[in-house]
């Protein structure tokens, strides 16, 4: 049966509102709601993330772009004009030159850094002048800068020994192209960049992306909303229906059990009594006639008759018991026990004289007794059997329990066996006759269910 149950182990409340299939879960629209919700906020979130990431690596390749564009500017329009041949023995006067070109035309808040290198690895000029005759060697692609002259750019490794004055500024943006002396020969000249123009233009970048991108997503989950609500109250109104149709067809059983018995009872049963009666009566005459192979034929023939009268009475507690409407419902409970009894179960009973019930509630506890007791002798290979019927702080209190293999009562619940609608139409029958229905089980520890109702 599955429900809208509240879990509290070891207890499982059997509650209204059960599904009309097998596993279906009931429509909770505060739920589905707050399922959509949550969906679309992982969806924002990851947008956004991927909008971040896609924004840093655009804005990225753009400021290297501009730092490259910049490079070419100030390499051809200062740096190349006032390379000298002095400068490649550090002359001081070709250094103090230099110096005040770059000071005056090349360095400001966007280029932070210039170095001019020699290709053997020398830093012939640099504005830090810590730096100027030391050696370090070139990497590949400064070697393939100068052989191959072209503008490179990228985010500085300033990890790098040569860098060792920058590692403060966390991050740079460095470009090196080649400049030549008068005589032609090729030098490095190098350039580094803030990174925060990075951070500025992604942030820039950002804004329009997430403008865009997450005020669509927002619009598109509220235009869902109304048609999810429809959806939504649509497939309620159908499982109410299914749920509707499933209690009538329990409805229409019970029905269609107390014409069956009527018929049985009134018909074939009162037949076979009578029958019985002539047989023995036969058997009787028989043997007064001087005839006891015959007489013995029609007496065995009798204790066949009156045997089957026996099984169709115990059918007839099985499919609607007589003594409910006549004798009461104790009398009914002890009848079902009885049955259980036939079968090799010992039953305990322990009824109260006075119930508190009307008709419906004694029909009620009486339904939901035969369900329990048939699902024992079924599924449960119980050896003992307790059924105790009381009253309870003003309400009535019916509990089964038995001894036998029990079973994964939430799982159960959640998803009952194909087919298996007895149970699930159980929890709704109950709730719509105000009871409450509660079952505790586990695997090897017995079953045990506890119907509650209140006062009539």
């Amino acid at each position: 049966m599955s429900s809208q149950q509240l879990v509290r182990p070891p207890w499982l409340r059997v509650a209204a509102g059960a599904s009309a299939r097998p596993g279906e879960p009931a429509v909770q629209p505060r739920r589905v709601f707050s399922q959509v919700i949550a969906g679309a906020l992982v969806v924002l979130a990851a947008v956004a993330l991927v909008g971040a990431a896609a924004s840093r690596r655009l804005a990225e390749a753009e400021a290297v772009n501009d730092a490259a564009k910049t490079a070419n500017i100030m390499a051809d329009a200062v740096a190349q004009p006032a390379v000298t041949e002095e400068l490649l023995t550090i002359d001081p006067s070709a250094v103090a030159a230099m110096d005040a070109v770059v000071r005056a035309h090349v360095l400001s808040p966007s280029i932070v850094r210039v170095k001019i290198w020699d290709p053997t690895g020398r830093i012939l000029y640099s504005d830090a002048p810590t730096l100027i005759g030391q050696h370090f060697p070139l990497g590949a692609e400064e070697q393939d800068v100068l052989a191959q002259p072209q503008t490179r750019a990228d985010v500085s490794d300033l990890t790098a020994p040569e860098n060792r004055l920058e590692r403060d500024r966390r991050k740079l943006l460095e470009v090196y192209r080649p400049i030549w002396t008068p005589s032609g020969k090729p030098l490095l000249f190098e350039i580094y960049a803030p990174y925060d123009e990075v951070a500025s233009r992604t942030g820039q970048l950002w804004r329009g992306f997430a403008g865009v991108t997450l005020t669509s997503l927002l619009l598109l989950v509220v235009l869902l909303m109304p048609i999810l609500w429809r959806l939504l109250d649509r497939l309620k109104r159908s499982q109410a229906q299914r749920e509707a149709l499933l209690v009538k067809a329990v409805e229409a059983s019970t029905q269609e059990r107390r014409r069956i018995a009527g018929a049985i009872h009134d018909g074939v049963v009162q037949d076979l009594a009578g029958a019985s009666f002539a047989v023995a009566g036969g058997a009787e005459r028989a043997m007064s006639l001087g005839q006891p192979g015959l007489a013995d034929d029609l007496r065995l023939a009798s204790a066949t008759v009156r045997a089957s009268i026996g099984g169709l009475r115990s059918l007839l507690l099985d499919i609607y018991p007589p003594s409910l409407s006549t004798a009461g419902l104790a009398a009914a409970l002890t009848d079902l026990a009885s049955t259980l009894r036939s079968r090799g179960t010992a039953v305990t009973l322990e009824l109260a004289d006075e119930t508190g019930l009307d008709e419906a509630g004694e029909r009620l506890v009486f339904r939901v007794a035969r369900e329990c007791l048939n699902n024992i002798a079924k599924h449960a290979s119980a050896t003992n059997v307790q059924i105790r019927l009381a009253i309870d702080e003003g309400q009535t209190v019916m509990e089964i329990s038995d001894d036998g293999d029990g079973f994964d009562a939430a799982e159960q619940l959640a998803h009952p066996a194909q087919g298996h609608f007895g149970l699930r139409v159980l929890g709704d029958v109950v709730a719509d006759g105000g009871g409450e229905l509660v079952l505790s089980s586990s695997p090897g520890a017995g079953t045990r269910w506890q119907l509650r109702i209140p006062p009539q």
